[in-house]
Formats: C-alpha cells, structure tokens, sequence
C-alpha cells in the first residue's frame, strides 16, 4: 500500500533545494515504512540498512542496467534523467546507476555512458541532484570492459563487434592477456596490456571515482568486476595467462583490483561506501575456472580493504558457460542465492552480501531470505524496467504501508497532518 499526502487549498510544500526547478521537498524518502499501529514491526525487506555512511530506508536496490544512450561522447542525455528518475521517486533503497566506463576504451559499446572527463560527470550530477531532491541514495558502478569491449549493444547483437564506423574502437581493446572472448568469435583478439597501461587504468578507476563523489555527488562507487569484464578477466586463470606480478598466483591475479581499491580510496571521502559486484562462479567447464572458494577468499580482501558492499552475481567469462535462467532448476531457487548464501555465511556482519537474478516476483521469499540472514540487499534489474513501481507491488504483496512521493499523491493515504504528526512524534522520540 502506499502513502501520499492531501494539500489544502493555498498549502505548498517547499521547494526542494538540490535542484534549480521547482520539486517539492519530500518529507520522508518514498519507499519508507510507514506503521499502521505502533507497535507494528516492518518486515525485514523493509527495515532500513546501514551501508558506511548511508543508510537506506528498505532492503530493495535497482542494479546496474547499461541502457545504451549515451552516444560516442559518453555523455548523459534527457534519457538517463527520465530513466532513472522514473525509479528513483518511487521508493528503491538504492538505485546505481548503469556501468560508465572510466577509460575511453573500456567502453562495452560506442553509446554507453563514461566519467572519465569532468564534463561527462557534470552530466551525471543532473540525475544525482534529481535524486536527492526526492530524498533517494544512488550509486554509480565504474567499469571498463577489456576484452568485451567496442561491442555492439546487447539490444542490437549479442557478443558483435563495434567497428569504427559504428563508433567502435576495435584497435583500442585491451585485456590482461591477449585472448579473444570466443575462438573465431565476433570479438576482437585484445592487446595485452603492458604494466604502464595497467598503473593508467588504476588511475582512471580512481579518477573516475573522484569524480564521481566530488563533481557528481553519488553516494557510492561500484567497482564491476563481473561478467567477463577488465577486472574480472584478471581474477581468472580463464583469461589471465600473464607471468609477471599481474598473474600466476591468486594473489598476483587479484593485485589489479587491489591498486583499483586502493587509487579509488585514496581519491575519496574516506566514509564513502565501496561496493563491488563479483561473478562468484564462472559456471565454467575449465577446471581452473574461478569458484566460489575463490570468491571466499576475495571477500576477505574486500574486508581487509574496507569495501562496504559485495554484489554477488555470476558467470560471463567464459563462452563455454550454460544458458542459465533465474532459477537454479537443482533447488529451485534463485540462480544466485546459494552463493549468495556461501558469501554471507563466510563473512558474517563483516560484508553487506547483495544479490541479484529472480528476485522480482516473490517479495515474500525474497523477505524470508533476509531473515534468514543468507544475504542482506535484494537488487532487482529487470523487474524494475518492466515495473518501475515495484516498491510499491512488493509492500501491496506483503500487505504493508509505505511512504510515497509527494507528486504521486493522488488521493492515496493517509493524509498530509498524519504524515506531519508522524514526523513531530519521531523527532520527539
């Protein structure tokens, strides 16, 4: 059920002052629970979580979607606003914004997003001022996609090159090792890259995140390194076949990211959040194939770094990988919650384990996870583009009451007074 507010006749909610138009300033962040009773408890999905410095008013988080709008120059246009502020007014605990490539090269296609120049992250500020005016968190997730990168769309073709007269980039495609994707794929073989071209990209991961936080003003950095992606092909024996400090050993394989962190932190607040999205299992034939042992081992250099956050996602890195669905048929559950699970249960409180993959439909299991504690953040990709009020049908399912964007109103309840004496009684609380 959801919650907005009746304005009398000459009444006006103040303008809220993150942007330079008028928007009014929310009272509660949509997407807060709003108790029927007082002695009433939220259900854990809808319980707030404390990530570093932030803490989100529920448990549910739109992941990271490229939407392939950005055209050659990287720059975000009216699209991205309307796009992510159609999620973020309706209530997500976190939105993070789709992966923007920190290097011109490591972009997965010509028209994603970038923020490896001041001008693409003052872009950016325009959906993250939009955000914060409706009171939401939101994130960015810094990429760069080696040897998947300069490809086409996933819309258009799946695994097609980019070439230069599409605005591709073929010849700049780097990787730890020069290994195509696919033998006699429709991706390019990479350059290897050199130690130089690997302490720049360290710098542009850092850069980009400096950016991010100070021209940008997101509340949180994701590092991808999943999917089959530049940091991912590090960690794998798959695609890392390099013999100096960068591969062999799996502390060498994991040194990329590890200068990654390191960069990032020394370039931002330090109580900024740092998430990581991972690819726990590479679901692959090769028996050197990354595990979700080695994902355990991982989590403990998250922790031992100061990362806030683990999204736990899988495969990508090998082409010989099944088709997977969003239910793993061997136990029915969602694909990824069993090593969600295993991350979790490594890790303790020490780690926020997010996950992702089927978790759309069923916000009743979705809650039973969290009580159980096999992990702590639901995040949802497609469900939110088919729906983006999902907040809204996941409280309406579990039968509870939520506060809503003021916009929204509508002659939903309660009215305006109840939701200023709820503000009063807590304050005084």
């Amino acid at each position: 059920m959801t919650i907005s507010y009746d304005v009398k006749p000459n009444d006006k909610f103040e303008a809220a002052p993150e942007v330079s138009y008028y928007t009014p300033q929310q009272p509660v962040a949509a997407g807060t629970f709003y108790p029927q009773t007082s002695d009433e408890v939220a259900p854990k999905i809808f319980q707030p979580l404390k990530i570093g410095n932030i803490t989100l008013q529920n448990r549910i988080g739109v992941s990271p979607m490229c939407q392939y709008s950005a055209g050659n120059d990287g720059i975000a246009t009216p699209y991205h606003l309307i796009h992510y502020g159609s999620l973020v007014n309706r209530g997500p605990g976190i939105t993070i914004v789709e992966s923007t490539a920190v290097s011109p090269e490591g972009r997965l296609s010509p028209e994603d997003l970038g923020i490896w120049t001041d001008e693409q992250a003052k872009k950016l500020k325009d959906i993250v001022d939009y955000a914060h005016s409706q009171k939401q968190l939101i994130a960015v997730q810094l990429g760069h996609g080696g040897r998947k990168a300069s490809g086409q769309p996933m819309t258009l073709h799946l695994e097609q090159i980019a070439d230069e007269s599409v605005g591709g980039f073929p010849k700049d495609v780097v990787a730890p090792s020069a290994l195509p994707f696919r033998p006699n794929g429709n991706l390019v073989t990479p350059k290897e890259l050199t130690k130089q071209e690997i302490k720049r990209i360290v710098n542009d991961f850092g850069d980009a995140a400096k950016r991010a936080v100070e021209i940008s003003g997101f509340d949180a950095v994701e590092i991808h390194g999943a999917h089959g992606y530049l940091v991912n092909e590090f960690f794998s024996p798959i695609s890392n076949k390099r013999t100096d400090e960068y591969g062999g050993s799996f502390e060498n394989r994991t040194r990329f990211y590890r200068e990654v962190v390191d960069n990032i932190k020394s370039k931002i607040p330090a109580d900024t959040p740092i998430f990581t999205r991972i690819s726990t299992a590479e679901n692959s034939p090769d028996p050197n194939a990354w595990t979700i042992e080695d994902s355990q081992k991982l989590a403990d250099i998250f922790v031992e770094l100061g990362v806030a956050l683990v999204d736990v996602s899988s495969g990508g890195n090998d082409y010989r990988q099944p088709p997977r669905s969003g239910v793993d048929k061997s136990n029915r559950e969602p694909v990824h919650v069993p090593l969600a699970r295993a991350i979790k249960q490594h890790v303790g409180d020490k780690l926020i384990v997010a996950t992702v993959g089927g978790l759309e439909s069923d916000p009743e299991l979705d809650n039973k996870y969290l009580e159980s504690g096999d992990f702590d953040l639901v995040l949802v990709g497609r469900g939110f583009l088919r729906s983006p009020g999902l907040v809204w049908e996941f409280a309406d399912k579990l039968n509870v009451r939520l506060h809503q964007a003021v916009q929204l109103g509508w002659g939903f309840w309660p009215k305006k007074q109840q939701i200023i004496d709820l503000i009063e009684r807590t304050s005084q609380a």
